[in-house]
């Protein structure tokens, strides 16, 4: 339920973006002034939209994964042994950044029907990978792979059912950020027990 409101929400912005848009094109004020004009460059579209906001998780994502050290990739909470804490069995930092990785892969191959590769492994990713870099490059691949993804994507095609569940490619193109948000707070948390201050949470410098 909260996956489908989250699609909801975005499908209204992006909706209402289009419709103030074309609004504005067509107020007098509007022809008058160059400066108010939109180029067909600049036009909000559903596919620019998502693309924006993969931009946004994958800052955060990519930078987290790349701010902890990479000897504390095998780190998990249950090493810590917390008094009153159940943390057996969780996932290592590596292979969060692996899940999230490989889930990129699983959810936006399904918005052009591709197969997903061998590596996304059900969603944990490759068992062999292991050292900080490898993992970094299959964390960014796969970001690259949701940008490519989501530029396909028109009104008509956003609408269309697909895979056994006849989502809609809008469902999955937007659910696959909201998952990487999801294990992006997680990340936080690691990082904060290994005393890194995550780079979103940082002073801006002036």
């Amino acid at each position: 339920m909260k996956a489908i409101q989250i699609v909801l929400l975005f499908a209204g912005v992006i909706f209402t973006s289009v419709a103030f848009g074309q609004e504005t094109k067509s107020t007098p004020a509007a022809a008058s002034s160059p400066t108010t004009q939109q180029s067909p460059e600049t036009a909000q579209t559903i596919a620019s939209a998502i693309d924006h906001e993969i931009t946004v998780v994958e800052k955060e994502v990519v930078e987290a994964a790349e701010a902890m050290p990479g000897d504390k990739y095998n780190f998990s909470p249950e090493s810590l042994h917390i008094a009153g804490s159940d943390y057996k069995g969780v996932r290592t930092f590596g292979e969060q950044v692996k899940h999230i990785a490989a889930s990129n892969y699983l959810i936006w191959s399904g918005v052009t029907g591709e197969k997903a590769p061998d590596t996304a492994n059900e969603g944990k990713g490759p068992d062999a990978m292991k050292s900080k870099a490898e993992i970094v490059k299959f964390l960014k691949e796969s970001f690259a792979l949701g940008h490519k993804t989501v530029a396909t994507l028109t009104p008509a095609t956003a609408i269309e059912p697909v895979g056994k569940n006849k989502r809609p490619k809008l469902f999955l193109a937007t659910f696959a950020i909201a998952h990487a948000f999801d294990h992006y707070g997680q990340m936080v948390e690691y990082l904060r027990m290994n005393g890194v201050v995550p780079p979103a949470s940082r002073p801006k410098s002036a």
